[in-house]
């Protein structure tokens, strides 16, 4: 599924009306009735209703679902704020049809706003501003935001909160902005909605779709989009009745130190239970007896050091090379990271103690193999590009990290992201909060680890890997519960994971 900047989304509305062809009052009207549709299916008739109006087409809307939600028997309470004496002809439009119908109290407000009394009985409609707004909301209408967060009722924004932008709100006013508990946007979604810091505001966000020209979103460039199932299951490589072991790839997994085997067991089970054909482990001799142990399938190869990576290894016969996971900081990891990639050809899974050291020596991020991934949550990231105010200057900075070093870059997160060196952006839509644990990152490189040494390109394997990460998620929470569940129930259920892709 596509994301469009907001501009964009204003051209589809305008190809749509030019080629449906449509009037713009009848597409407001149908979105609309999707909006009242939606209303209407979380809240009883018996819900009083209270609905902030602006002058523009947000607030042409809001008057519509006035209007329908009326003509459905509930009690709809209405001030449209026109201080300026212009609405939008949409906009005029639906406050002539409101005017009269039954089961509305309707105020036209033109200077001196009378609050209405709000309590938590009630359900606020925020139609004040819609996704067009490209500077914060200042004196009255700011005034208004404050008044409706500040009251207890449920509170729904139409397409997104007043006074969020659609795209960037590094210097937005957060008081000034609208905190909705639902937000129901029309035909596709905001890339703000994906932002953590914006949770606050969006609330939980629904789709609607109000018939947008399909052929003008298929035939319009973005750069971001969402993940889905379908967009996955195309990506998976069928598997021929004479295959054998060699045919899916052998992976090198540079990982753990003492103390940490267990990120080096995670990564390696997760990797054999993402279909590699042979997975071998390079361990400080003090981790051998565990990994063994632990992951019998995995054949293990051994670093001179006792108790930590220190020396670079022979990748030539590798498909594929992850590295990081429990690597630890000893002094001589550091130099055996750098000397490990000036060495490797083949593509690499970077993780996290491997992005320390590249946090400390930049310069080598760039000297990585082709198509090589890095898997950073947001603060191993800004060790590489810098502090960032906000999700959106911190993807622009990875965006253009991953075209400078020419490496694809998993941001993850509640929306992880896959970052291509072209500048593509794809967004997950699987996964949960209990993912939030210990280990659940070396999993992550695991599965990528296997998908590149299966010979997926590297903007697919990132892209499978990071969707079937969070399916395994999603699955492992549902049956252990987001507050008990491991990053080892995730590996667990990976196998699941993958037969629901596959059927």
């Amino acid at each position: 599924m596509k994301i469009f900047p907001t501009q964009s989304i204003k051209e589809l509305d305008a190809y749509t009306i030019e080629n449906e062809p449509i009037a713009s009052i009848d597409l407001m009207e149908r979105a609309s009735q999707a909006l009242t549709t939606a209303i209407t299916k979380r809240w009883e008739a018996e819900t009083p209703i209270t609905v902030f109006a602006g002058p523009g087409n947000n607030g042409g809307d809001a008057l519509a679902v006035s209007r329908l939600l009326a003509e459905k028997g509930y009690q709809v309470s209405v001030y449209l704020f026109n201080t300026k004496g212009e609405l939008s002809p949409d906009c005029e439009a639906n406050k002539e049809r409101l005017v009269d119908v039954k089961n509305v109290d309707f105020h036209e407000v033109t200077s001196q706003f009378v609050p209405p009394v709000l309590t938590v009985d009630h359900v606020i409609i925020d139609g004040l501003f819609g996704s067009g707004l490209n500077k914060p909301l200042s004196g009255g209408f700011a005034a208004v935001v404050k008044y409706i967060n500040a009251s207890s009722a449920q509170i729904v924004a139409i397409d997104v909160p007043s006074g969020l932008m659609g795209e960037e709100n590094t210097f937005n006013i957060k008081a000034n902005i609208v905190r909705a508990d639902v937000t129901l946007s029309l035909q596709l979604p905001k890339l703000a909605f994906l932002f953590a810091e914006n949770q606050e505001f969006v609330g939980e966000w629904e789709l609607l779709d109000i018939g947008l020209s399909e052929d003008a979103i298929e035939e319009m460039a973005t750069d971001y989009s969402l993940l889905e199932a379908e967009d996955m299951q195309d990506l998976l490589k069928p598997r021929n009745k004479f295959a054998h072991k060699g045919d899916f790839g052998r992976a090198l997994l540079i990982a753990g130190s003492q103390g940490m085997a267990g990120a080096s067991v995670l990564a390696a089970k997760a990797c054999l239970r993402s279909g590699v054909g042979l997975l071998t482990m390079h361990v400080p001799y003090c981790n051998n007896m565990i990994v063994q142990t632990s992951v019998p399938e995995a054949m293990t190869e051994l670093d001179p050091s006792d108790t930590c990576f220190a020396c670079p290894t022979d990748t030539d016969d590798y498909q594929a090379v992850g590295i990081g996971p429990g690597l630890g900081k000893a002094e001589e990891t550091e130099g055996a990271v750098l000397e490990q990639i000036d060495s490797c050809l083949s593509p690499m899974v970077v993780d996290a103690d491997a992005l320390n050291v590249l946090a400390g020596h930049r310069s080598y991020i760039g000297r990585l193999p082709k198509g090589s991934i890095l898997t950073p949550h947001p603060k191993e990231l800004e060790r590489l590009i810098g502090k960032c105010q906000d999700s959106y200057e911190r993807l622009t900075k990875a965006r253009e990290l991953a075209r400078t070093s020419g490496t694809y870059i998993i941001l993850k997160g509640a929306y992880s992201v896959v970052i291509t060196p072209q500048g593509k952006c794809y967004f997950n839509t699987t996964g949960n909060p209990g993912m939030a644990t210990g280990g659940s990152g070396d999993v992550l490189t695991g599965v990528v680890l296997a998908l590149l040494a299966q010979g997926y390109a590297s903007e697919d394997a990132a892209c499978l890997a990071m969707y079937v990460h969070g399916l395994a998620g999603d699955i492992a929470c549902k049956k252990y519960g987001a507050i008990g569940m491991t990053a080892g129930d995730i590996v667990t259920c990976l196998p699941l994971a993958w037969r629901m892709m596959e059927e």
